[in-house]
Formats: C-alpha cells, sequence, structure tokens
C-alpha cells in the first residue's frame, strides 16, 4: 500500500494519530469512516476537509464509510461548543440528512462495484431501536464517569461559565463510539478520523471497540487539524455567513472568489489542503508566486481546483467568465449569457433604478436615461460631458450621446448595466 500518513502530513492534515495506525494502513486496505452531524440540509466548506479525506483514502486503496448522524444529531455533539445547542425535530433532521446524503454522493460513488467501493451509512438505522436500559446496560457500563469526564469537549464545558453539560449532551460521546463499535462489528472498520476537536470522541470509540468486540480487537483513530486563516479568524466564512458546497446556498461564483480572495500565507496552506496537486507541482506554484505576488498565480490554481472539484469544470468555467465581466474585458453578449442570481451577485451593492418597460419600448434617449430616470449622473450637462468624453457604456459597450435605450438592451429581460470610466457601475431594472 502507498503510505497516505505521509501524504497526509505534507499537507498539514494530520493533527493527532494513535500509534499502530500508519502501520495499519500500510499493511492492507483498511475500513475507516467519518462522520457528519446534520445540523443543516448542506454541508460548508469547513466539512471540505473530511471529505478529502475520504476521497484521499479511497485513492490510496482503502474503503471509506461516510456516516451521516440521524441519530447523533438528535443529540447534538458537545465538542467545540460554549453551549448546548437547540434540538432538530425529527422532520427536519431527516430532510437535512438527505441533503447531506446529495452532498456526499457528488464526491464518492456509493454505487460503485470497486473492491474498496465507499459505503453511506446513517446512524439513526442501528439506533433507533436501541432501548436505553439496553444502552445503559451494554455500553455505559464498559466506560467510566472518570473517563468521560477527563475527556476535553466534557471539562472545557464544566470549567467554562456556562451553564454547564446536560446528561444528553454528556452522552455524546458514548453514542458516537457505539457508531465504531458497530461499523467495526459490521463492516470491520478498523480507522476513524475526524477534526482534532473530536479526538476525546473517537479515542473512546477505540475503547468501546476494545472493551466490546471480541478479545483483541483493535480500533484507531486520527484527526486533522482545524483550518485557520494566518491572522487567527475563523476559515469557512465570507462576509455573507457560511461558505456552503450547494450552490443553492452559495453561488459558485461567489465560491469561485472566496479562495481567489484568500491571502498570499492562507493560499500557500490551501493548496496543499484543499487540492489533489502533487507536491513537485506545488512546489512549482509556490515559487512561482512567490517571484511574482502580484499575479495571483496560487490563488487562481487554487480557486480553479476546488471550484471544479465541488461544482465542476463547466460551472468553473462561466464563474471566471463572471469575474472577467467585473475585472476584464467583456461584451454584451457575455453579459446576456449569466443567469439572473450570478448577475446580480456580480454586481452586488451596485446602485440601482427602476424604469417601466413601457418607457423604453420606442427607445428613450441615453441623456434622460442617466441623469433623470435614474440619477447616476446629477444633471444633462454632466451626463452629456461623459458621453462626449466617450467615458460611458451600456451593457459594456461603448455609446454615444445619439445612443436611444430600447429593449434590446435587456440582459434576462429584466436588467440594463450602465457604466461610467472602469469602476462606476449602475443597474437600471425595467418592470
Amino acid at each position: 500500500m502507498k503510505n497516505l500518513v505521509e501524504e497526509l502530513q505534507w499537507r498539514g492534515l494530520v493533527h493527532d494519530i494513535m500509534p499502530g495506525t500508519e502501520e495499519q494502513l500500510l499493511k492492507e486496505m483498511t475500513t475507516t469512516y467519518i462522520g457528519f452531524d446534520p445540523t443543516s440540509d448542506s454541508l460548508h466548506i469547513g466539512s471540505l476537509v473530511p471529505i478529502l479525506l475520504l476521497v484521499h483514502l479511497k485513492n490510496f486503496g482503502h474503503k471509506p464509510i461516510a456516516l451521516v448522524g440521524g441519530a447523533t444529531g438528535m443529540i447534538g455533539d458537545p465538542s467545540g461548543k460554549s453551549d448546548e445547542r437547540n434540538l432538530l425535530d425529527e422532520v427536519t433532521l431527516a430532510h437535512n440528512v438527505e441533503g447531506i446524503k446529495a452532498v456526499l454522493s457528488r464526491f464518492l460513488d456509493f454505487n460503485s462495484k470497486d473492491v474498496n467501493a465507499p459505503v453511506l451509512v446513517n446512524n439513526y438505522d442501528w439506533m433507533k431501536d436501541l432501548s436505553f436500559i439496553n444502552f445503559a446496560r451494554d455500553v455505559g457500563k464498559r466506560i467510566t464517569v472518570n473517563y468521560m469526564m477527563a475527556k476535553d469537549s466534557v471539562k472545557k464545558r464544566l470549567s467554562g461559565e456556562g451553564e454547564g453539560m446536560s446528561f444528553t449532551e454528556f452522552t455524546y460521546q458514548l453514542i458516537q463510539g457505539y457508531d465504531f463499535y458497530h461499523l467495526h462489528k459490521e463492516y470491520n472498520c478498523l480507522l476513524q478520523m475526524g477534526g482534532s476537536d473530536q479526538w476525546g470522541n473517537i479515542t473512546t470509540g477505540t475503547e468501546l471497540v476494545r472493551r466490546m468486540n471480541a478479545e483483541g480487537a483493535k480500533a484507531y483513530a486520527m484527526t486533522c487539524p482545524l483550518i485557520t486563516k494566518a491572522d487567527g479568524s475563523k476559515f469557512g466564512k465570507s462576509e455573507g455567513g457560511n461558505v456552503w458546497l450547494t450552490a443553492d446556498k452559495t453561488s459558485v461564483y461567489k465560491f469561485y472568489q472566496f479562495w481567489l480572495n484568500t491571502t498570499d500565507m492562507d493560499a500557500e496552506k490551501y493548496i496543499k489542503i484543499f487540492t489533489f496537486l502533487d507536491k513537485a507541482t506545488i512546489e512549482a506554484l509556490i515559487a512561482e508566486h512567490q517571484a511574482a505576488p502580484h499575479l495571483r498565480v496560487l490563488q487562481r490554481k487554487l480557486a480553479e481546483e476546488v471550484t471544479t472539484f465541488v461544482h465542476s469544470k463547466e460551472e468553473l468555467d462561466k464563474a471566471i467568465q463572471a469575474s472577467n465581466i467585473l475585472f476584464g474585458n467583456a461584451s454584451a453578449t457575455d453579459l446576456k449569457q449569466l443567469d439572473e442570481a450570478t448577475f446580480l451577485e456580480v454586481f452586488d451593492g451596485v446602485p440601482q433604478a427602476e424604469i417601466a418597460k413601457s418607457e423604453i419600448e420606442n427607445g428613450l434617449d441615453i441623456v434622460t436615461v442617466l441623469n433623470e430616470k435614474t440619477g447616476f449622473f446629477k444633471s444633462n450637462g454632466e451626463a452629456r460631458r461623459a458621453l462626449t468624453a466617450n467615458s460611458i457604456s451600456v451593457n459594456k459597450e461603448k455609446i454615444t450621446e445619439a445612443y436611444q435605450l430600447s429593449t434590446n438592451d435587456l440582459i434576462n429581460n429584466q436588467f440594463v448595466l450602465l457604466q461610467s470610466g472602469k469602476k462606476n457601475y449602475f443597474i437600471v431594472r425595467v418592470k
């Protein structure tokens, strides 16, 4: 087997690793699982690292299991949280579980016939019929309260300024540990991976495997660092909130822009973590970037690779086209190829005004549009001077004072883009 741990280490994807894990992964195909809690019906880019880990596992000949926590989602993981989560109802959880399954299915082929074909499971399927009495007797008996209290996720909550921890959340590590026991028994799953905040929960699972399964049963643990920005701020958020892996929550254009706008230091770190480019290629890109940082070679390659992986090459091309419209040369034809959502996001924050469609059906002189109808210019005289200076464009094409705005100019049958100089934009909404 190729050395997966070595690969993940140079990429900066190993935080803690249990002794014997690397040797196990080198010895044979190893079934490994990572869990995803259904707190939403999609996943944001904070979940991209565990998804990438599952893909790396598959690529290195191991068998990945993606677990959606339909049961654990009802409890709420206390790891890294200062307060207890609001519990979701069953209808919302079921909806979220299906949404996350759909996201994961874009990256892993759960219908594959390969020997190491990925598996998708929901822990609700084996937890729903387990009675509290049986769980307390068979599982709770195996792990002492002292052991559970020693976990960081518990200690931080009990010693913090919040309201402490409910019994519900206290049991979370046992329920997650039971998942590992079940997957070990049913799938011979020997390794669990996750973020560094999951180390306590994962090692509880290895203990349950050792104590509940056959004598000599072995289980391993490995975690990756929680990703941060160079300035210490939280990774995965933009001005509009979380950056999601589904286009209905974060458009492909905004997704692409998020990666394109990373700092030099972050781009050098992220290109190792979030792409599958090999070490030699990445080192060459870093050297090229350091020689000419203003060209932003690293950011462009990072944005291209991640957007293609998450959305597709076709969607990447659309995002690049949209970026070129705002920052480069583009024509009216290019503009008219943008869908409404992308158009509005490209020109997010640009001032707008409305004009009735009836007013432009027979043509409306451009000076009236620029001043009286939109207020883009303060007076007719100012508008005429800009037109004479050849600095006014309609839909990215230069015009003169003789121009008449008409329905032929409409983008998506409702927008016209006015531009003065290189950076001053104005949107006319035609209704």
